[in-house]
């Protein structure tokens, strides 16, 4: 089996700045995470197109994230984030997401309520 090739570079430098951007939003920090450097990188196979994607993972450290790098260019990316809601009680933010081009990527926070 032959190595997964990275997707360009640049791209996983947008996609890290989108997603930190989306936590600055909402006044919270992740700090500079997530690094473009830590990412692993495999192949996955659409079950119904057939297209191959390629996913960056981020794993092993406090959080967990993943970007999908599609064939037509575009991409799709969720990071964890686990800190309370600043503006909503009873709430944390669960993982930021980004969607798009490269250069044109918008998102949203995905919220969770406290169990108990």
């Amino acid at each position: 089996m032959s190595p997964v090739l990275p997707p360009n570079p640049d791209f996983g430098a947008a996609v890290c700045a989108a997603l930190r951007e989306q936590v600055e939003r909402l006044g919270l920090s992740i700090g500079d995470e997530p690094h473009w450097s830590a990412a692993t990188f495999e192949v996955a196979v659409d079950p119904y197109s057939q297209e191959a994607s390629t996913v960056a993972y981020w794993r092993g450290g406090a959080r967990f994230g993943k970007a999908t790098f599609f064939p037509d260019g575009r991409i799709f990316a969720e990071y964890q984030v686990l800190q309370p809601h600043p503006q909503q009680p009873g709430q944390y933010v669960d993982y930021v997401q980004v969607w798009g081009r490269p250069e044109r990527l918008r998102g949203e926070a995905v919220l969770a309520e406290y169990a108990g």
